[in-house]
Order: structure tokens, then C-alpha cells, then sequence
């Protein structure tokens, strides 16, 4: 038999109010309260909900926000360092936030000045290395070929290199000024941060407001990663805004004016039989940028100078880490808002790609075709087109990205058109190229096979590749590529939200 108690405990609502609701006993006002106490209570209990209520609208705010990035497309641009990333970002922000381009353009005037000054520096280290063998090498030929002109001739020859070397003395004494001030430059974009390559110049967010406004200032980067700009920045006074517009940056100023003191001395060293000869026997290679700029330097180097976009989409400055860029895209009546991703591409950096991976909408991969005969700095046994072909391989069987969308960009296929004209050889850097012709249309088709076949073996879902040849510097041509990559994501992205 089941024993029970002889009565049954009471319930809370059978007992009288001293043994009540617990909570209701721990709000009830102590006995003998003051009326100055109970304003104190009071005021703490209405403060308190208010913390309450503020926390339970961040909370809702929060919620809404993650539903609508969850709307939101994630486009990540992926490839090797100097693959051209950087530049398509700007072709998006010039398409869709110019507004935001036209304020960061003062700012790239210190870039474009380092990008003149560092391959300067560059030049003069090439001739101390390799120019003496150069006029070596000269000379034996002319003993070679003109032995019948007799001594006068080679007493010509001897003096005119002689002269050659004492001018290019002249013009490094007179260019010293210029490439002194290359430290001072990369002190002032990188906010004066170390940088994990040597003789390279990374930057990390923000360095735009420290070009501007010539101050350190502490990067104001997102959870997400969303880089600083000028437009991030909290408000400053009006006062204070117009001392930044009126004051005269004094290290852009000074580098402006040594500049254009030096454009002739410029001029003259970039076309000097030396650095050419040098240049036609590949001792002395340039990036696409330094050489654009040389070969601008009269415009560039001018009093009031300020950076036209062509100017900004070949300057060159290396980000580190992954810079975030929103913009609005409409489409048919639909604004949606874009999420690009430009991220760092040197080796040591593509660990910071994979927390973007999981939910990206799309992805375009820059493969510079022009690349063929160039290896990686960080690593110089390595093809920089074998690199891109196993960072290929890695994207396109990741888990993670099996379902997003991939678009393909052959990149910089002008300097790839300008280096085949030139007569540079692709099976002596590529010797599976074998004796296929050297002419643009076969090499193009030769690299365009090879990633297609790295993308059908990683292709369990059917993912369509989507390709493009391309040259990201050309405005028109990269604005119609765009166009099309905007109309085949909004498909897709319509596609999975299950509105066609």
C-alpha cells in the first residue's frame, strides 16, 4: 500500500501574500521606506528597463540585419599577388560607387609617386649588378665584328662608354634626392607598419585617410572586415575639415616638387642605351605599372598633378589581409546589396580566404596569362602560371565552394599580345608548350584548355565555368564583363531564393 501525506502542501495562489510570487516579494518596497528611497528605487528600476528595452531592440536590429545578409551576394576575388584583383575592384566601385572612388583620388597621388620612385631605385640596382657585363659583353662584340675598322673605332667605342658611365653617374647623383624620399612614402601608406616581404610595400584598411590626411591613425576595420575610407571616418568639425583641405601636405608637396624637378633626368634614364639594352635582354624587368608610369612621367610629374582614373587603376599598392567593398546593384527593379571581397594573394596570405568560403554567392579567379615567363617572389622555382594552376585546382575542389557560382578571368592578356610580339619565347619558360606556334590565339588557347581540364575534374556538381580573357585596365571592354557577370549571378542568386 502506497503511503500519502495526510494533506496536500498549498499551492501559490492559495497563500496569503507574505507567501507570494517570489519576484513580486523581491520588488515590493521594504518597509519603512523614505520617500527619497523610493525615488532612488524607482529611478534604478526605470533605468534598468530601459538597459532592457535597448538591449531587446539591438537584439531584434541584430536579427534583421542577419536575415537581410543572408539576402545579401558575397563576391570573392581570388588569385595570385599582381593578378589583377585590386583593379577589377576598382572597375566595380567606378561602375557602382564613383562617388566613393572621386573622394579616395588625392589619395592615390603618394601611390603613384612611389610607384615612380621604387623602380627608379630599381633601375640603378640592375646597373650595379649587371651593367658592367652589359658593356663587357659590348665590347667583345665589337672587337668580334669590327676587327677590320681598325683601332680608331674601338677607341670610339671605348670612349663613348666611358661618357655612357659617367652620364649615368650624373643622373644618380641627380635622381639621389628622389630615391631618398622612397622610405619616407612607405612610411606614410603603410602607417608605419612592418611588412612581410622584403622590398615590398603592403598596406593594411584605412591607408587611404593616412595618405590624405597625412596622420597614423588607428585602422577602423569591421567584424566583417569592411575596410576604412575616408567616408567610415566619425565627423569632424567644419573648422577641422577645412585646416585638412587648405593645409598643404608637406611630404606630398616635397615629393612633388623633387619630382618634377627630375622629369628630364627621369625621362632620360628610362630611354638610355644602357637601361634599354637591358630591358631587350630581360636583365632589368619592370612591372606593367612602373613602366606605364615612366613612360608617363612628363604628365605625372606636372605642377597640381591629381591622378585620373587611368592613373588609379594601374597604380599598384598590396593590401593585407581581405578588404570588404559594398555596394547596391539594381537589376530589374531589385536593389541587392554586394559584398566584394578583395583579399591578399601572396602565399602567406591565402589562409585569411577560408572564413569568407562557406557563404560566398560567387566567385571570380584572376589568372594572369601574361605571367608565363615570371615566378613567384616568395618562392622563385615556381612558374607564377603553375601557381595559378594549383590555386585553381585548390578552389575549385573545395568542399565549401561547390555550389558557388566561378567565373574565370584570363587577365592581362595586352601584356601577354605585347610580349609574344616582342619575341619571348613560351616553351623556354613552359616546356609543355613544346613547338605549338608562338602567336597569341594558339598560347591563349594552350592556358584557356588547361584550367578548363583543372575545372572538369573538380566539377562533381556540374558547376558551369564561366570565362573571360581579359584586360582589367580597359574601362569599356571590363564594364561590359561586369555587366555580364552581374546579369549570370542575379540569376543564380534569383535561382536559390526561389523567386523564378
Amino acid at each position: 500500500m502506497i503511503s500519502t501525506p495526510s494533506a496536500r502542501p498549498p499551492s501559490v495562489r492559495s497563500i496569503g501574500t507574505d507567501y507570494g510570487d517570489p519576484i513580486s516579494a523581491l520588488l515590493r518596497p521594504p518597509p519603512g521606506e523614505s520617500d527619497n528611497d523610493r525615488q532612488l528605487r524607482l529611478h534604478r528600476e526605470a533605468e534598468a528597463k530601459r538597459i532592457s528595452d535597448s538591449i531587446d531592440e539591438e537584439l531584434k536590429a541584430e536579427e534583421k540585419r542577419f536575415r537581410k545578409r543572408k539576402e545579401d551576394v558575397k563576391l570573392l576575388l581570388l588569385g595570385q599577388a599582381e593578378s589583377g584583383k585590386s583593379t577589377l575592384q576598382k572597375q566595380f566601385q567606378l561602375i557602382y560607387n564613383p562617388t566613393s572612388l572621386e573622394e579616395e583620388r588625392l589619395s592615390w597621388r603618394p601611390v603613384v609617386y612611389y610607384n615612380i620612385v621604387r623602380p627608379v631605385r630599381r633601375i640603378f640596382e640592375v646597373i650595379d649588378t649587371y651593367g658592367e657585363l652589359e658593356e663587357d659583353d659590348d665590347a667583345m662584340a665589337i672587337d668580334t665584328i669590327d676587327i677590320s675598322s681598325g683601332r680608331n673605332s674601338q677607341e670610339s667605342d671605348v670612349r663613348t662608354s666611358s661618357s655612357s658611365e659617367k652620364r649615368l653617374s650624373t643622373l644618380r647623383y641627380r635622381l639621389a634626392p628622389l630615391i631618398s624620399v622612397e622610405a619616407a612614402l612607405s612610411e606614410r601608406l603603410s602607417g608605419g607598419q612592418s611588412t612581410p616581404t622584403k622590398g615590398n610595400l603592403f598596406v593594411r584598411s584605412g591607408w587611404q585617410a593616412r595618405s590624405i590626411l597625412g596622420k597614423k591613425r588607428k585602422d577602423r576595420t569591421s567584424f566583417n572586415g569592411q575596410r576604412s575610407s575616408v567616408d567610415n571616418l566619425p565627423p569632424r568639425r567644419s573648422e577641422d575639415s577645412t585646416a585638412v583641405i587648405n593645409e598643404k601636405d608637406k611630404l606630398i608637396e616635397e615629393v612633388a616638387g623633387i619630382l618634377n624637378a627630375c622629369k628630364d633626368d627621369i625621362k632620360e634614364l628610362w630611354t638610355h642605351a644602357t637601361v634599354q639594352r637591358l630591358r631587350d635582354k630581360r636583365r632589368l624587368r619592370l612591372e606593367e605599372w612602373a613602366e606605364y608610369f615612366l613612360d608617363n612621367i612628363t604628365r605625372v610629374s606636372s605642377s597640381g598633378y591629381i591622378p585620373d582614373t587611368d592613373d588609379i587603376l594601374h597604380a599598384r599598392i598590396q593590401t593585407m589581409g581581405v578588404a570588404e567593398h559594398i555596394f547596391e546593384v539594381s537589376l530589374h527593379g531589385r536593389t541587392v546589396t554586394w559584398h566584394l571581397y578583395d583579399v591578399g594573394g601572396a602565399r602567406g596570405q591565402r589562409h585569411t580566404w577560408v572564413p569568407y568560403f562557406d557563404d560566398a554567392t560567387a566567385i571570380i579567379f584572376m589568372a594572369p596569362v601574361s605571367a608565363f615567363d615570371q615566378y613567384l617572389e616568395e618562392d622563385p622555382r615556381t612558374n607564377r602560371i603553375d601557381d595559378s594552376l594549383q590555386l585553381f585546382t585548390q578552389i575549385c575542389s573545395n568542399k565549401l565552394l561547390k555550389d558557388t557560382h566561378l567565373v574565370l578571368f584570363l587577365n592581362k592578356t595586352d601584356i601577354l599580345r605585347s610580349k609574344l610580339a616582342r619575341g619571348t619565347q613560351v616553351r623556354k619558360y613552359i616546356t609543355s608548350y613544346g613547338e605549338r606556334p608562338n602567336e597569341y590565339e594558339a598560347v591563349i588557347g594552350y592556358f584557356r584548355a588547361h584550367f578548363t581540364q583543372v575545372h572538369k575534374r573538380n566539377n562533381e556538381n556540374m558547376r558551369v565555368l564561366y570565362t573571360h580573357l581579359t584586360n582589367v585596365v580597359d574601362q569599356t571592354a571590363t564594364r561590359r564583363i561586369i555587366t555580364d557577370i552581374r546579369d549570370s549571378i542575379f540569376r543564380v542568386y534569383l535561382k536559390d531564393a526561389a523567386l523564378v
